[in-house]
């Protein structure tokens, strides 16, 4: 068991990526408590989605920037070596030929920070999760 230096909690794995106390209450919150270098990526992705959903509601859910509308519509996080993108299985099996170079699973993407984040992927999927009412 690995326990963190800042806050003490337990994990399995040693440097476990994780947000030491009280969760971010705000997206711009959950934005600085990232790496210094993870942070413009954050950004660029969180303007991504807004652009592309200009009238829905940002906000933390599940401990991550989510984008709402009566219901969560798409979510995205920053991980150890790569950016999550979660919006939904269902977007996740339609756009599975565009996501072949990524590792996907159930409702899930994952974008390595080692590769240009493809923005334009980024906003089709949060437009289709919207107008579909398909949501995570």
């Amino acid at each position: 068991m690995w326990r963190c230096p800042k806050c003490g909690r337990e994990f399995k794995n040693t440097n476990q990526n994780h947000s030491c106390g009280e969760p971010p209450k705000t997206v711009d919150a959950y934005i600085a408590a990232q790496p210094d270098d993870i942070q413009p990526l954050l950004r660029q992705v969180r303007n991504t989605i807004r652009t592309a959903l200009p009238d829905v509601e940002e906000r933390i859910s599940w401990g991550m920037p989510t984008y709402w509308k009566k219901h969560n519509i798409i979510h995205f996080a920053a991980s150890k070596k790569h950016l999550g993108l979660y919006p939904g299985e269902e977007a996740i099996e339609f756009f599975s030929d565009r996501l072949k170079e990524y590792k996907a699973s159930k409702g899930t993407v994952q974008f390595p920070y080692s590769k240009p984040l493809p923005l334009e992927l980024i906003a089709e999927i949060a437009k289709w999760c919207y107008e579909t009412d398909n949501h995570h």
